[in-house]
Formats: C-alpha cells, sequence, structure tokens
C-alpha cells in the first residue's frame, strides 16, 4: 500500500470508528448497585483498543450501565446537595471535563486509583490492569 493510500485508509478508518485496534483484556471489580446489575463482583473483561474510553463503551454494549454511572452533563454529575464551590480552592484539583464525568457517588478506578487523576477517559489501559466500576449502596437513617 502506498503512502496516499494508507492515508486514506487512516482517515476513514478515523471517521468509520474501524480502527483495527488489539485487544485488552482487564479484570473488572464491581462494588453496589453495579454488582448486583452485573451478577458479579469480580470478571475478566476482553475489549478492543487500549483506552478507559473503548472499555466503558464495549463495557456498556455489553452491561447497561451507562445511565448508572455516567453523566453526560454537568448538572448531572453534580449532587444538589453539594456546598457552593469557594472561588479559591486550595491545592490541586482535577475533574474530568463535561460528557466524561461520573453520575454523584459513582466512580470508575484504574489500578486502585480514581480516573481523573491520571488520564480521565484518555487513560491508557494494558492487559492486566484492574477496572473498579463503583456505585455504593446508600442507606439513610
Amino acid at each position: 500500500m502506498g503512502t496516499d493510500q494508507a492515508a486514506t485508509a487512516d482517515r476513514r478508518a478515523a471517521t468509520t470508528g474501524e480502527r483495527g485496534l488489539d485487544a485488552t483484556t482487564v479484570t473488572v471489580r464491581c462494588t453496589g448497585h453495579v454488582r448486583t446489575a452485573v451478577g458479579s463482583h469480580e470478571l475478566e473483561f476482553t475489549f478492543e483498543g487500549t483506552r478507559l474510553r473503548d472499555f466503558l463503551e464495549a463495557f456498556f454494549e455489553e452491561y447497561d450501565l451507562e445511565d448508572m454511572l455516567i453523566a453526560e452533563t454537568e448538572a448531572d454529575a453534580t449532587h444538589s446537595g453539594w456546598a457552593p464551590v469557594p472561588d479559591d480552592l486550595p491545592g490541586t484539583w482535577r475533574k474530568n471535563p463535561e460528557g466524561d464525568q461520573t453520575r454523584p457517588y459513582a466512580r470508575v478506578c484504574v489500578n486502585g486509583r480514581f480516573n481523573e487523576h491520571l488520564g480521565g477517559f484518555e487513560t491508557e489501559l494494558t492487559d492486566d490492569d484492574r477496572v473498579a466500576l463503583i456505585y455504593p449502596f446508600m442507606f439513610c437513617c
């Protein structure tokens, strides 16, 4: 394949989603409502790609959990009971951009670290990484 043909194939793959990526296998650990929906606290999951985003898309195709875990807007990601954010926050604060956030109380961790402290949904995954999908049971007195 010539250089022009390769470039055309790359552009076509980028626009159609045909990326021809290698498969990655991770251990998925589930808690709370996610565990109930999946039916297991731990499983191996293989998907095409290497990013957390690729994993989530493939996992949500198999398990209908996207609405439970992923917030589409800033309002969906923030609980109404949170205190207002001060203008000047101490320390380093990291937050995923709108559309790449989880719902209140739901979290996604990679090897024990919250995804927003890594690369967000662009975090690179390798075989044998651990992905935790957390949505705890909440009880009130």
